[in-house]
């Protein structure tokens, strides 16, 4: 096969990171997909006719990988993070992830406790589980205007000691963005320059109306939409700390960007955000919003703790995180997807 057509057809979302570019840039076609756009295999298979697509790599076991089987089509898996967390609790879908990892060419996992955990739920398919950290590359616009950010998200700029807490994520349960509003709420009314704002695409319908009534209510928290990486990433910088409330992750991109971008990081402590965050030393972990709004204070009365995170934040991401190696990883899997290659050893 002189140029595999990998498609995410079956993505959740575009793979992690910029696996789009790492592709295109050894020379494949690559079409990107998202899984609720197919009503089944059916669909995916009409796409693989039409478009001739000669291999696949999905994001998320359950609701990508199972789209894939049976085309005929070699193809590989990124576990998204739920498929390990949650989903595998559930009989059903145990079962269909691990006939997708019967089928798959590989199956690639964040973190070895994430490798560690797929190959205790499906010990046939350890030698096919490689573990590839999340490549970070950051751009900021250089033009973004913070004052009309402010402005966008009602945040008066003529705010004595404004301190500007930023929240990224879906509106979806998993990503639990109403956890630290109460707290925050009641913070604010003791301190009104400390805001909380929550950017992200509106992904649950019925859970996006619970988010937006209950942030309407809140004192010092807002609610704007997703908006471009590149302006992002400036607005990051304009914040006192990034912060992360979901209930599961794989690996939190938006926390090793905060990193990458030298934004202090306040993340919920569970297994996925711990695995790249260590407490006091690369960031800030809290269990309850208790203890969120405790560390949040000491990040604004304290601003030498914030230096020393972010120094040791930036390191960890250069040295763990290169861009660079997770290219080089997966051009060298999604070469393995050509022909009858061998399995790639991982």
């Amino acid at each position: 096969m002189a140029r595999a057509r990998p498609s995410s057809a079956s993505a959740s979302q575009p793979p992690k990171g910029d696996t789009r570019a790492h592709l295109e840039a050894e020379g494949h076609v690559c079409l990107l997909r998202d899984a609720s756009d197919f009503a089944g295999p059916k669909d995916v298979a009409e796409l693989v006719r039409a478009e001739a697509v000669q291999a696949a790599l999905a994001l998320h076991l359950y609701r990508a990988g199972r789209l894939l089987q049976g085309h005929g089509i070699p193809f590989g898996v990124v576990f998204g993070g739920t498929d390990l967390n949650e989903d595998v609790r559930q009989g059903d879908k145990h079962r269909a992830m691990g006939a997708v990892l019967q089928e798959a060419r590989f199956a690639v996992a964040f973190t070895e406790a994430m490798r560690a955990a797929a190959c205790r739920q499906w010990p046939h398919a350890t030698d096919k589980i490689c573990v590839q950290g999340q490549g970070i590359a950051t751009a900021p616009n250089a033009a973004f205007a913070w004052g009309t950010f402010l402005q966008r998200a009602g945040i008066p700029q003529s705010a004595d000691a404004l301190h500007v807490f930023l929240l990224i994520c879906g509106l979806r349960p998993v990503k639990d963005p109403l956890f630290l509003v109460d707290a925050f709420a009641e913070w604010h009314r003791e301190e009104p320059g400390a805001y909380l704002v929550i950017v992200g695409p509106e992904v649950d319908p019925v859970f996006t109306r619970e988010v937006k009534a209950k942030v309407e209510r809140a004192a010092g928290v807002r609610l704007l939409p997703e908006m471009p990486q590149a302006d992002l990433h400036a607005a990051e910088k304009n914040c006192l700390a990034l912060v992360n409330s979901s209930l599961s992750e794989g690996m939190s991109a938006a926390i090793l960007e905060a990193m990458d971008l030298e934004v202090p990081v306040l993340a919920r402590n569970i297994p996925g955000n711990a695995a790249v965050v260590q407490h006091g030393v690369t960031g800030l972990l809290f269990s309850n919003p208790q203890e969120f709004v405790q560390l949040a204070r000491r990040l604004v009365r304290d601003p030498e703790l914030g230096a020393k995170l972010v120094a040791r934040g930036r390191e960890y991401v250069r040295t763990r995180h290169c861009w660079r190696a997770e290219r080089d990883t997966y051009q060298r899997l999604v070469r393995s997807l050509e022909g009858g290659a061998a399995r790639p050893a991982c």
